[in-house]
């Protein structure tokens, strides 16, 4: 089983484990991109972090974390975007749905999300994959 049901991203995350979730496309046509947001522990608290990379994948070139950054002006990109803290997991998770478009029960551990993005280069990159109801950025 490839997602993880809230009460087990709760625990990962308690465990000091990250969690991500893939949010599918984003861009321009001229620079279409992808989007995933993640979830991890620091120092007693839980950062939010949204991803956004140029989709330069295909298949013998999957990982998500090696993409460059969508916006190449912006080298904060590179790492992802802190969009919030919170002091618990639930809340962190919470504010994920509220500001990034996650979707309860599509958590996954860390590095599964290009698992995700596999899929979607798989179905030929569709335009709307994501559950995320953000506009391309």
């Amino acid at each position: 089983m490839r997602y993880l049901l809230d009460a087990f991203a709760v625990g990962a995350l308690r465990r000091g484990r990250s969690v991500e979730q893939f949010l599918g496309p984003t861009g321009w046509p001229e620079r279409p991109g992808v989007r995933w947001v993640e979830v991890r522990p620091a120092s007693g608290r839980y950062e939010v972090f949204l991803h956004t990379a140029q989709d330069v994948g295909h298949q013998g070139f999957m990982d998500l974390v090696e993409f460059p950054p969508l916006d190449l002006d912006d080298e904060e990109e590179e790492f992802g975007r802190l969009v919030t803290t919170a002091d618990d997991p639930l809340t962190a998770l919470a504010e994920a749905a509220s500001r990034a478009g996650a979707v309860s029960g599509r958590w996954v551990n860390t590095g599964l999300a290009q698992d995700e993005y596999i899929d979607f280069v798989r179905a030929g990159r569709p335009a709307r994959e994501s559950s995320d109801t953000q506009p391309p950025i």
